[in-house]
């Protein structure tokens, strides 16, 4: 059976710029859905922000096995019970890939937890990205760099929690650089962080980012399904402990009786 992914978009720069509307009159979700409609083991849709549940309901996100995130504009108008929703589906299994200035949203900064803050410029420079994990996955079929003409940079330091993994590196005309591919695993759902994709550049039309995209997808894939008992804290009674023993002591809860949280 295909990945059942869901590209998921912001989807205002499209509406409201007409130099983004140019370069993706259907939105960058569109483009980046049929980039990975291309590859047949991967069944992408696409959801937005301004669809009832921002698009991300409890049964669409069951029958989801990896989510795209694309967020910039309005970060905080997505749903802190959207956020928490996608995070417990994360932490059962649910693979997850967060895009450009995707760093700053909700639902990554709920599972990094941490401020996930950077330097910055809109200049429209040359980024160069080098390939330092050419043996993973996710680098299949990438050189050992590639180059973009027109990006936003993003400079270190970058504030997230050492990663699993480092894929890419970009440096920048103005001489940042940048870890620009990152993995992480939270509960277990996988986790890939990709730089590229400013708005007003047509980065997801870029073969390269595309096949990153796909190989990334493919990665975060977990086939073993969904492990929904990941946030469950049973109270286990002493008749249920796996050698005998004997209640000793005080205790704040009676047995079965659900604990703090």
């Amino acid at each position: 059976m295909a990945i059942r992914t869901v590209v998921w978009g912001e989807n205002i720069h499209e509406n409201t710029n007409d130099i983004v509307r140019g370069i993706y009159p259907e939105g960058m979700h569109t483009t980046i859905a049929n980039a990975l409609n291309t590859d047949p083991s991967i069944s992408a849709t696409t959801a937005t922000l301004q669809e009832p549940e921002h698009g991300l309901s409890e049964a669409r996100l069951t029958e989801t096995d990896v989510l795209t995130w694309w967020g910039h504009k309005d970060h905080g108008a997505v749903s802190d019970v959207v956020v928490e929703r996608v995070a417990k589906r994360v932490w059962e299994g649910m693979g997850l890939l967060v895009l450009h200035s995707g760093h700053f949203s909700k639902i990554f900064k709920r599972l990094m937890g941490t401020p996930c803050a950077l330097k910055w410029r809109e200049a429209g420079e040359r980024e160069r990205l080098w390939t330092i994990n050419q043996r993973h996955p996710i680098a299949a079929g990438i050189g050992e760099h590639f180059e973009l003409e027109n990006e936003e940079m993003y400079g270190e330091q970058f504030s997230v929690p050492e990663p699993l993994e480092t894929v890419f590196i970009s440096w920048f005309q103005g001489g940042e650089v940048f870890r620009s591919g990152l993995t992480w695993r939270r509960g277990a759902g996988n986790i890939f962080y990709f730089r590229p994709g400013h708005e007003t550049y047509p980065t997801y039309h870029d073969v390269n980012v595309q096949k990153v995209l796909i190989n990334g997808v493919k990665w975060a894939y977990n086939p073993e399904g969904a492990l929904t008992g990941i946030a469950d804290a049973p109270n286990v009674p002493v008749e249920k402990a796996l050698e005998p023993i004997v209640e000793r002591g005080p205790r704040l809860h009676q047995a079965g009786e659900a604990g703090y949280r």
